[in-house]
């Protein structure tokens, strides 16, 4: 019946749902709020250290579950509490999650909905919120390119949409025609801050208009609206790609976390959006209909009370977890063993660029799920033309055009990982990755450590000095990124080098940063084996060996130690490529260095935090009895990259190195 004139705070329209569906809503939305009223007592007595609550909003997450299919990717909140139980995860699970024991979701090393499940088709969010908008984008696209007709829901609050993360997602689902909805929780609050200082059009909604996006505005606290909104809205979006943004009005009832309070809400706010409340307004609009009786209900509640029972006892019997040192630094990365690929011994004489264009192009060949994004990277093959041809092999699907926009496109990387295929990012210089940092550092990195998801993305950074470009587009910027665990760190020399550990770091299934110098791309010419071959991560290379002292370098530094040793012949030197910066080869270091006695560190980065540093203090701590003398930093100059070429050649490295290796050797 659709009622124009109710006694219920909404418009309750049933006439095309089922009487099951009607009450399946009803006991989904049900046991969500009995969950939450316990775990509110949980927390008073210390049982769980933290909890967002989602009272008030219930119809919003079971609504949009379960108008969708249960193979189709839901990205929620911490407040959606709903998803999870309409998408029926044991409850013994979810509580020990909540309590940091072994058969929750993370081990114990994540808290609350900071967790995701292949097994129910869910991605959970990470503190800083935006990135998971981009994440459903690669997971929609994912579908897309397989042509599997799926939406893909991703959760987030009014407060959310402030930040540039959103504003990525949204314009990269639109331009890419994405199938993607994009569920904003208006509820009034981010934390304190009210919706009129978090931004200044009327509805969020409005927003859609500037990327020509398809919008709506669904009361939130209607079930029935929610439901059959969103199931209408999902099917049209299965057969017409495209993404939709879904602004739920609503309201919290309860503090931004329960520590929070709500003293900040005036009390008559309050106590209109309580006679909203999606449970009380939908029960009694069911027993009005005679469709929800009392025994129903009455059975409802006691064997959702006896499951919360059981499983909470399944939970508080399971044993702490116990700390293993092991256990842990085993499962900062996937560990597989990848099948080594030999070089042949048929090779052409190319440069550094042309090596690292073949080992893309032969790992797309390979790699049918493989695809390729950055600016400017199709049909105008990159501001260096590495993919210059691309276009015209993998099609457009493959080889994809961004928006600039670093941060939304590394999150949709992310999302195509999650949803079983592979991504390079080029980042046009290195010097731009910071503006895609937080999901590099945040998501990608700690993806597998926290919930045993792989991040199979491989991001590419051209960069590095001496060719004039100045500060914005000159920066060795590894030092960033060797700091985070997760995180593999390559930076190849030489043109066979670039092409075989291109190919392994697009094989390793985890995050990997790789590092191309500019100035070798087509200065330096090697021969280079022209077959499909890889090079095993972490793993130094001795260019050359000597006695009398080891550099240790990687990058434009080995052939920076090259040209001074070209000139001092009669110095028997250890020269080091170090190849991978991480996970860092410490084994070959210490090897060198116990047999010279001497250890001199080159690199282009600036001295105060880079990598050099690091591995002074391992020699320092493991090599301190072989030493002959104090181990030597040479690297740039405190200050930013200028452009002039006389002050660029001041303040790279290369300009220090003969003399401090000098110094080194008669110390």
């Amino acid at each position: 019946m659709n009622h124009t004139t109710t006694p219920y705070s909404f418009e309750f329209d049933n006439r095309f749902v089922s009487n099951p569906i009607l009450l399946e809503l009803f006991r989904n939305m049900l046991k969500s709020r009995m969950i939450e009223e316990k775990m509110l007592i949980l927390l008073r007595q210390g049982k769980i250290s933290k909890w967002f609550s989602g009272i008030g909003q219930e119809a919003i997450s079971v609504g949009v579950t379960m108008a969708l299919q249960p193979d189709e990717y839901i990205l929620p909140m911490h407040r959606n509490l709903g998803v999870f139980t309409t998408r029926k995860i044991p409850l013994n699970r979810l509580f020990s999650q909540w309590q940091g024991k072994a058969s929750g979701f993370t081990k114990g090393r994540d808290r609350s909905f900071h967790f995701g499940t292949q097994e129910y088709k869910i991605v959970g969010m990470i503190s800083h919120l935006g990135p998971q908008l981009g994440v459903a984008d690669g997971i929609a696209l994912a579908h897309k390119l397989r042509k599997e007709a799926k939406v893909t829901a991703v959760f987030t609050g009014e407060g959310g949409t402030s930040e540039g993360d959103f504003h990525e997602a949204l314009n990269i689902a639109s331009v890419w025609d994405l199938p993607v909805l994009f569920c904003v929780e208006n509820n009034g609050y981010g934390l304190s801050t009210p919706i009129n200082e978090q931004f200044n059009c009327k509805n969020i909604a409005d927003k859609g208009i500037g990327y020509g996006m398809e919008a709506h505005i669904i009361e939130g606290n209607n079930v029935l609206e929610v439901y059959t909104k969103v199931n209408e809205i999902a099917k049209s979006v299965r057969e017409n790609p495209r993404p939709v943004l879904l602004e739920f009005k609503t309201f919290r009832m309860r503090g931004h976390e329960e520590a929070s309070g709500t003293k900040y809400v005036p009390d008559e706010l309050l106590n209109e959006w309580a006679t909203k409340d999606p449970i009380s307004n939908y029960s009694k609009f069911l027993n009005d209909e005679g469709i929800l009786t009392k025994d129903i209900e009455t059975y409802y509640k006691d064997s959702i009370q006896a499951e919360i029972d059981e499983n909470l006892q399944i939970s508080y019997a399971e044993n702490s977890i116990v700390s293993d040192e092991t256990n842990e630094l085993n499962d900062v990365y996937y560990n597989t063993v990848n099948k080594l690929f030999k070089n042949s011994e048929s090779k052409n004489n190319i440069r550094y660029i042309d090596a690292v264009s073949e080992g893309l192009k032969q790992s797309l060949e390979k790699h049918d799920n493989l695809i390729v994004m950055g600016q400017d990277i199709a049909e105008y093959g990159g501001v260096f033309k590495i993919t210059e041809g691309f276009v015209e092999q993998f099609g457009k699907d493959r080889i994809r055009n961004t928006p600039i926009c670093e941060s939304g496109i590394v999150a949709t990387a992310m999302g195509l990982s999650i949803n079983k295929m592979k991504a390079v990012v080029e980042m046009q210089f290195s010097d731009f990755v910071s503006s895609g940092f937080n999901p590099i550092v945040n998501y990608l990195a700690k993806s597998y450590y926290r919930w045993e998801q792989n991040a199979d993305v491989v991001i590419r950074l051209p960069c590095g000095g001496g060719v004039g470009a100045g500060p914005f587009h000159s920066q060795t910027n590894e030092a960033w990124f060797t700091k985070v665990p997760g995180l593999k760190v390559v930076y190849p020399a030489f043109p066979q080098d670039a092409k075989g550990l291109l190919i392994a770091a697009i094989n390793d299934p985890n995050p990997v940063m790789f590092f191309e110098h500019k100035a070798l791309y087509r200065n330096v010419y090697q021969d280079v084996s022209d077959n499909y071959f890889d090079i095993e991560l972490g793993i130094a290379s001795v260019i050359k060996e000597g006695k009398d002292v080891s550099i240790i370098t990687y990058g434009m530094g080995v052939h920076w130690a090259l040209e001074v040793l070209e000139a001092h012949k009669d110095i028997s030197v250890e020269l080091i490529d170090l190849r991978t910066l991480s996970p860092l080869d410490t084994k070959m270091i210490y090897s060198s260095v116990k047999k010279t006695g001497k250890a001199l560190i080159l690199q282009e980065d600036t001295l105060f935090g880079g990598i050099s540093s690091d591995i002074s203090a391992l020699i320092m701590e493991n090599c301190f009895e072989y030493l002959d003398a104090p181990v030597k930093r040479v690297a740039s100059l405190e200050t930013p990259i200028p452009f002039a070429k006389n002050l660029e050649n001041q303040f790279l490295a290369k300009s220090r190195l003969e003399k401090e290796l000098l110094n080194l050797l008669s110390y």
